[in-house]
């Protein structure tokens, strides 16, 4: 019989709609695996065992409200907790207690769910690395810069874990971890709380081990409609190949793959061909760092003034990058993604998803690094949804991930579709 902390959100809930599970069994199963691998993986920047159990026995004392009632969340630490330190990944903050809860942390408690711990970030959830470890080979990075949601996901710590993206935070670490990744349509899930670097792209998004377990908590905190994945099998999707302009950044392992599956997705019912995204597509990498580099030098001006020895070097240098980049530049650039955003949506009427790698390959084994998140700028500059899903294995043994990018508020249409090309890769 499967451990508890193997089960999926989904699964626990149903068991514990039906009174064949408490919380305060499934807190105690995840509790127990953090103990044994905690040392291993690094994946969480505060954990409280006695807290989580307290919010469990609560829960199994009071009446389901929602789907999410007893299931432990993972939050990671750029998101606001009133009862938790709060440090995002930098000592300038180290033992923060903010004064409340962050939104989605708030709506969690609310919808009856159990905040199990904070979960690392990188410095100010950007590229310099913290102290988590790929639990499928702890020599290798789990990405950024959700990095610690990922891995506690991965290695069945957690079934759910907040994450945010800016560029790759969510879909590259879920990618490198073999979980699954989703980042929300922008503004999807409320963002108060969240300690904001680039105020027009930040997204909080989440990661788990299946994608009707993204779908579930996303749909809880948003008030969307629940996607009907009983629908998936009888899917036909579009799908558009899109190998994006920065193709020959990934490896020949990720091409190889993704070319691979085509055959397989079109016999397995879908409508694939490719998708070239053109002109000003091939500039949106440079116009991301444009717009965020912007951005991060006003958000992060009070700790570049007065702290700035407690910066990290790599993150000071994108700092003041910023400080170079003008107004008119932030603006062209924001231009210019409106521009290819309104040309998308032109794309999306012959495709429900596009598809595209997750990341260049595998983990780098490399724990000085978070990896390259080139494969996450355009559709986060996109705004609308992605999903990355486990979907094949790398010359390493590692996970190479699948990428599917939809049209902005079709959220459901994206994840059925991302579960249905799961499921055909996996036949």
């Amino acid at each position: 019989m499967a451990a508890l902390n193997d089960l999926s959100a989904t699964e626990a809930s149903a068991r514990i709609a039906a009174g064949k599970l408490t919380s305060e069994a499934l807190v105690t199963a995840c509790i127990q695996r953090i103990l044994s691998r905690e040392k291993e993986v690094q994946a969480w920047a505060h954990f409280d065992p006695e807290a989580a159990l307290a919010q469990a026995r609560a829960r199994d004392k009071a009446r389901p409200q929602s789907r999410l009632h007893g299931i432990p969340v993972g939050v990671k630490d750029v998101i606001d907790t009133h009862d938790m330190p709060t440090e995002y990944g930098s000592p300038i903050y180290r033992g923060n207690r903010p004064a409340c809860d962050a939104a989605c942390v708030a709506q969690v408690r609310e919808a009856g769910g159990v905040i199990l711990g904070k979960a690392v970030s990188t410095e100010f959830a950007t590229r310099h690395p913290n102290k988590t470890r790929n639990p499928h080979n702890p020599e290798h990075t789990p990405g950024g810069s959700s990095q610690g949601s990922a891995a506690a996901v991965a290695d069945r710590m957690v079934p759910i874990a907040f994450g945010t993206q800016t560029s790759s935070s969510i879909i590259r670490p879920a990618a490198y971890c073999g979980v699954v990744g989703y980042k929300p349509s922008f503004g999807l899930v409320n963002r108060a709380g969240l300690k904001f670097l680039s105020d027009s792209l930040d997204t909080i998004g989440v990661l788990t081990r299946t994608v009707p377990d993204a779908a579930m908590i996303v749909e809880e905190l948003s008030g969307s409609a629940p996607a009907p994945f009983d629908e998936a099998d009888q899917l036909k999707p579009r799908i558009g190949f899109c190998r994006t302009a920065y193709w020959k950044q990934a490896d020949r392992a990720t091409h190889a793959a993704l070319e691979g599956a085509l055959p397989g997705l079109a016999r397995a019912g879908a409508k694939v061909s490719e998708v070239s995204l053109e002109g000003e597509f091939a500039r949106l990498a440079e116009v991301q760092v444009t717009v965020t580099s912007f951005e991060f030098y006003r958000a992060l001006t009070h700790e570049r003034t007065r702290f700035p020895d407690q910066i990290s070097e790599s993150l000071m240098g994108r700092i003041l990058g910023g400080s170079r980049v003008t107004r008119a530049q932030y603006e062209e650039a924001q231009a210019v993604a409106a521009r290819c955003r309104a040309r998308l949506d032109d794309v999306y009427r012959d495709y429900d998803v596009l598809l595209s790698p997750s990341a260049p390959g595998e983990a780098p084994k490399d724990l000085g690094t978070t990896g390259e998140p080139i494969f996450g700028l355009t559709w986060t500059l996109m705004l609308g949804p992605a999903v990355t899903v486990p979907a094949f294995t790398g010359p390493a043994g590692l996970p190479i991930g699948a990428q599917l990018a939809g049209p902005r508020g079709a959220d459901a249409r994206t994840l059925i579709c991302a579960e249905w090309v799961r499921r055909a890769l996996a036949a």
